[in-house]
């Protein structure tokens, strides 16, 4: 059994005392994929950042305080890239993957936007480049007969069972048909041909969803978003056995906005 876990950690240092120190010593997890960890390698505790029994590697944003991705893996991997390739975005904290035995594994940031603003535009910049990227890794991968799995806070809805409140969100960021459209392409078999595994798993079901606002209610009425996917290629997402979302079980036990996401696929 594979299992992987992705959560946007909505900043590593404060969710480190909040509990997801704990959380990170009894997970059974072989590959942990973190975002939004807004924090350098050096101002981070030992024990989160580098602890026992995992290989570590942060990619922190150049600008101080924002974004930030990395990945634990249980097992040293072969080769790690921190960026896709992206003149604008590979300093920025968005991406990186690495190589196992027969797979390789990426966790994302992707831009979060907000419509009418600058943050909006740099959001489908990243998109635009990003897409070409999934399909060439893709392509590289099944070449040399490996698989691919990108974890991540996409900060896309695709459908309406994705949010609680989607009429009130066709016109916001994250729900915007034309994000909505671009994700589309991303799980088209004849596009970008990647699966949300999570969704595979729960057909037909409102949510899981993976972040709730921390204004009003909104944690304890579950009016959520499920923006936080595991979009892997055909042939490990034929191997996807079981996803939960870990959600806390209160509002004060919560150690980020988001919820860990956690996949469990049947070995090779």
């Amino acid at each position: 059994m594979l299992t992987v876990t992705s959560v946007n950690v909505n900043g590593l240092r404060a969710a480190a005392k909040k509990g997801f120190a704990e959380w990170l010593a009894g997970t059974q997890a072989d590959v942990l994929c973190l975002q939004e960890v807004r924090a350098e390698p050096d101002q981070l505790p030992e024990h989160v950042r580098a602890p026992q029994g995992w290989h570590v590697v942060h990619a922190p944003a150049a600008a101080k305080g924002r974004a930030g991705v990395s990945l634990y893996t249980r097992r040293e991997p072969d080769r790690v890239r921190v960026g896709f390739g992206s003149a604008e975005f590979d300093a920025a904290g968005r991406y990186v993957e690495a190589d196992l035995p027969g797979l390789t594994v990426a966790s994302l940031y992707l831009p979060s936007g907000q419509v009418g603003t600058e943050r909006q535009d740099e959001k489908f910049r990243f998109m635009g480049e990003f897409l070409a990227h999934l399909k060439e890794l893709r392509e590289r991968a099944a070449a040399d007969g490996r698989e691919v799995l990108v974890c991540g806070d996409w900060n896309i809805a695709h459908q309406q069972a994705d949010l609680r409140n989607w009429r009130g969100n066709t016109k916001n960021s994250g729900f915007l048909p034309e994000e909505r459209e671009w994700l589309t392409r991303v799980l088209d078999p004849a596009d970008g041909g990647y699966t949300d595994v999570v969704r595979a798993l729960h057909p037909g079901v409102e949510g899981p969803y993976t972040w709730w606002s921390y204004r009003g209610r909104a944690f304890d009425n579950d009016t959520g978003w499920r923006i936080d996917l595991a979009a892997a290629s055909p042939g490990l997402a034929g191997r996807a056995v079981k996803a939960v979302v870990e959600r806390a079980a209160s509002h004060a036990e919560r150690w980020s906005d988001h919820a860990p996401v956690t996949v469990f696929f049947d070995a090779a």
